[in-house]
């Protein structure tokens, strides 16, 4: 007996469509896209328990971050690190959807508010998956650990090394 159309093509899109968002593992917890212009589907509802308020601790220094509510497509936040009470460093972080899925842009300040990357340039993390409790992309992984308590966990490049570097966050 011959299968009905559509259950082969359901077959062969799944077949197909498995190798299509490749996911490596980059660090213990983080992933990376195998081919970074091949973007899985997401929307900022994967992301909006990140709204809010939070502080912690990373890099040996305090922060604070604030997530503003989705809006236009967009989410917008920014990063302050601090030592002894001194600023170490900004970010200005932008959570997009684009082309089907998501993009954190992040752009670099000094304690004297002079961008790290040129005009035009920003670090561009693409969307890889999100699970339950967490959501990554290609450097970062976002794992929230109960609803006031989540760690990131970035990757450092140098060279041939690469590290991660943990960040624990509590809500404000």
């Amino acid at each position: 007996m011959r299968k009905p159309f559509f259950i082969i093509c359901a077959t062969l899109l799944v077949t197909l469509a498995s190798p299509l968002f490749a996911q490596s593992q980059n660090t213990a917890h983080t992933f990376k896209l195998d081919d970074p212009e091949i973007r899985p589907a997401a929307t900022l509802d994967d992301v909006s328990w990140l709204v809010g308020n939070w502080s912690g601790e990373a890099f040996g220094q305090t922060f604070e971050e604030h997530w503003n509510p989705p809006t236009a497509g967009s989410m917008i936040g920014f990063f302050k690190l601090m030592d002894d009470g001194e600023v170490s460093f900004y970010e200005l972080l932008l959570l997009v959807e684009e082309e089907g899925s998501l993009s954190l842009k992040v752009k670099h300040f000094s304690r004297d508010f002079v961008a790290w990357e040129d005009k035009q340039d920003y670090v561009d993390f693409r969307f890889v998956k999100s699970e339950q409790n967490a959501v990554h992309f290609s450097g970062i992984s976002f794992y929230r650990e109960d609803e006031d308590n989540m760690h990131a966990y970035i990757v450092f490049r140098d060279g041939d090394e690469i590290r991660e570097e943990k960040l624990v966050y509590h809500r404000n």
